[in-house]
């Protein structure tokens, strides 16, 4: 597995993805045994190594059954660069849009954001510890201490020997205790890019805009800072970026985040079935013509080609791509024959019955009882949900979701959001009671109108 990934097997794999995601047993298979092979690749030795490309997932299902979910999770289980992109945003070359490469550049910024925290993780003690110094020295002379490469720091150094090493540890014992946590000290802290820089980031054109941001900051003179009042925690944290950022080597970061990008990198590209051109749709014309050119596009990106980025030139013959699509009114076969290819792994994901809504309810670690419960307890109220509730909150569910359009577990956030309703616009008010018992009654008496009309189900959930 690339570096910083854990080294889990299969079985593993998916036993970690059961604690979020209910059911869909053969997506979760063939998305640990993908993430396993990367891990198997890194150990092969020889020029054998270089001819093993990653085999791309294509998964398959209505929506709200959980094909982003599991991207998501897979790619924190993998500690790995990943960026989710959707189809439907890019335009093929020569039209208004994103441009598909686009997707590879914010993979590489994901990869550089994640090189970058583990190396900053790697100098925390020591940035900390210079932060300590530098902050000993503003709160002893109330002005900041000598500016450092690249530090936003302009005030004078104060003169030598005018801090003792009795009143330096005392301070700092007290900087530690948090004694001095409501003193305010003012800091220059570094100052974004020019104003009008922002406007040149529109679609299209993020690496212009990126790049003239990046030039302007490096050259002398244009680099701006800002003086802030803060408080001493603050502070503290602000120098330690700062330090952090001294620390690390940004060349090395940019070396590793390209090669682990390359690597180990993972695209989830989502509603890919609205760029496939509907069968016999693109003989006629129209906008059929345009997915169809996105289609071709994406391609030589998922074949394997070198993007450039301001980083360097990243090749993409072994990131692996993960695509999904509902296909209710297209179907994969309508994707153009070389893209087909490009995706030999295809697994249908389950449409979610009343079951599996009970036990999405349940047993997920995030799962949206458990989150009601806790934002409700914020304000002292104690949120309990009997099981027949459960199973009536999963009924209705399933009911709604047979009767109109079949959005999965996402029914589930439209009625509890209902359902609670009356306790989360009263759980402030004085003298409310503290315990709410929602049970199968409770859950009937305040959806049933809803329930019961047909045609104010279909607006209301």
């Amino acid at each position: 597995m690339p570096a910083g990934g854990a080294n889990l097997t299969p079985r593993e794999i998916v036993s970690e993805l059961d604690r979020y995601i209910v059911g869909q047993s053969a997506a979760k298979r063939a998305v640990a045994i993908a993430l396993r092979n990367r891990w198997r690749r890194q150990r092969v030795t020889g020029e054998l190594k270089d001819e093993i490309t990653p085999k791309n997932i294509i998964l398959i299902g209505p929506t709200g059954v959980g094909k982003t979910e599991i991207a998501r999770r897979l790619a924190r289980l993998a500690q790995a660069p990943f960026v989710k992109v959707e189809a439907s945003k890019f335009t093929e070359v020569g039209y208004v849009g994103r441009d598909v490469e686009s997707m590879v550049r914010d993979l590489v910024e994901a990869s550089i954001a994640l090189v970058r925290e583990e190396e900053t993780a790697k100098v925390r003690t020591r940035a900390r510890e210079a932060a300590e110094d530098r902050l000993v020295e503003l709160l002893a002379h109330g002005a900041p201490n000598a500016p450092r490469p690249g530090m936003g720091f302009a005030a004078p150094p104060p003169p030598p020997g005018r801090l003792g090493d009795a009143e330096r540890e005392k301070l700092r014992a007290q900087l530690r205790a948090g004694t001095l946590d409501d003193r305010m000290v003012e800091v220059d802290v570094a100052d974004a890019g020019p104003t009008f820089l922002r406007n040149f980031s529109g679609q299209g054109m993020e690496e212009i805009g990126v790049n003239l941001s990046d030039l302007f900051r490096t050259m002398p003179g244009m680099a701006r800072t800002r003086r802030r009042s803060v408080t001493v925690p603050e502070a503290l944290e602000l120098l330690a970026q700062e330090e952090a950022g001294r620390l690390v080597d940004q060349d090395r970061v940019n070396r590793e985040a390209l090669l682990r990008a390359e690597s180990a990198g993972i695209i989830f590209i989502d509603e890919i079935d609205k760029i496939a051109s509907r069968e016999g749709a693109a003989r006629g014309g129209g906008p059929d013509v345009s997915r169809e050119g996105v289609q071709r596009d994406i391609l030589p990106i998922v074949e394997g080609s070198t993007v450039t980025t301001k980083y360097g030139p990243v090749k993409t013959d072994h990131v692996l791509f993960i695509a999904a699509g509902a296909f209710h009114v297209s179907k994969p076969a309508d994707l153009i024959p070389e893209l087909q290819g490009r995706f030999p792994i295809r697994v249908e994901l389950e449409p979610l019955r009343q079951e599996d809504l009970v036990r999405i309810l349940r047993e997920p670690k995030n799962s949206l009882i458990r989150q009601y419960t806790a934002l409700l307890e914020t304000e002292g109220v104690s949120l309990h949900f009997t099981d027949d509730a459960l199973v009536e909150v999963a009924r209705i569910a399933a009911l709604v979701n047979s009767r109109s359009q079949d959005i999965g577990a996402r029914r589930l956030h439209t009625i509890l959001e209902r359902l609670l309703d009356p306790v989360s616009f009263e759980a402030s008010d004085p003298g409310r009671s503290r315990d709410e018992v929602v049970d199968a009654g409770v859950v009937r008496t305040r959806l049933r109108e809803v329930v019961e009309d047909e045609d104010l189900s279909r607006y209301i959930l």
